[in-house]
């Protein structure tokens, strides 16, 4: 069992430090909010850090589950950020979704400090940490990587190693491209049926076998026709990650226009209200007859 510092216990960090806990890991634990990292120790055991550099003292392992490029750059570069604690041949796991310039900045930091750095984004929202079947993609060295998935086996269905540092932030851009479009064209297609006074359920019998089934129209048909919203992956978290996926195509040279205004149609929801909502919120500005 491994010595494991864990920073950032959100609606994904805290269920998947819990799967850690229960695993037999001995855990660390630090949020910016120090009520949740206690209300967390008192619920699992564990130990509460007042820094991420606290928390990294010791550890064997380093695993940061936080908001942003910057907020990822505090608990790691900054003042009492955990690599001033970690030691030579610890192993740092990124869980964060963030750009992969700085996923690629961790990589280098961490190998002129001989700490082993892998960028290792999830999906599978909230339901997914809490039930453990995370689907992990991952960049760094293949022996940072494997040891990162003796750890990540805990609380994940499918860990692909993709690529070199930065590589798993990308193919995570790639995943929520996809979700993108698949939420448009399933909002356009329910609106569709409901103009024209089909028995949606049955339309969902028909459909859902076939070429057009997808995730989200196993989990959100229903509850997109009942305009419920309340749940699972955040508009403005969405927002945040189209934005880096738009960012990184600047760079690389690729082209997303469905991607960009599938963003402009979040921003949509976001002036309506719908900050906190679920993704298949995106349904709300298609015009309903």
């Amino acid at each position: 069992m491994a010595n494991i510092a864990f920073i950032g216990l959100g609606v994904m960090g805290s269920p998947i430090a819990g799967h850690l806990a229960r695993a037999g890991h001995s855990l660390s634990v630090f949020n910016r909010s120090i009520g949740k990292a206690k209300a967390w120790a008192e619920a699992y055991g564990g130990t509460v850090a007042v820094s991420p550099m606290q928390a990294a003292e010791g550890a064997d392992v380093v695993i940061t589950c936080v908001g942003t490029d910057d907020d990822l750059a505090a608990v790691t570069f900054g003042r009492d950020g955990a690599f001033r604690a970690m030691r030579k041949g610890s192993l740092l796991i990124d869980h964060t979704t963030v750009s992969a310039r700085i996923a690629r900045q961790l990589f280098v930091e961490g190998e002129s400090k001989g700490i082993h750095c892998v960028d290792a984004p999830v999906s599978g929202g909230q339901a997914g940490a809490e039930n453990g079947k995370l689907s992990i993609m991952c960049g760094g060295a293949a022996p940072a990587v494997e040891a990162a998935r003796i750890v990540m086996q805990c609380y994940a269905a499918r860990i692909v190693h993709v690529g070199v540092a930065g590589a798993g932030q990308t193919a995570k851009m790639v995943n929520q491209i996809c979700i993108a479009g698949v939420l448009q064209g399933l909002s356009e297609a329910l609106r569709f049926a409901q103009a024209a006074d089909l028995d949606l359920d049955k339309v969902f019998e028909a459909i859902s076998g076939g070429a057009a089934q997808s995730w989200q129209m196993d989990n959100r048909w229903k509850t997109m026709a009942q305009d419920s919203f309340d749940f699972g992956f955040a508009v403005d978290w969405m927002r945040k990650d189209l934005g880096l996926a738009l960012e990184e195509a600047r760079s690389n040279g690729a082209t997303l226009p469905m991607t960009a205004q599938v963003d402009q149609f979040y921003a949509d929801i976001q002036a309506m209200g719908g900050h906190r909502q679920d993704t298949s919120a995106l349904v709300r500005r298609v015009t309903r007859v």
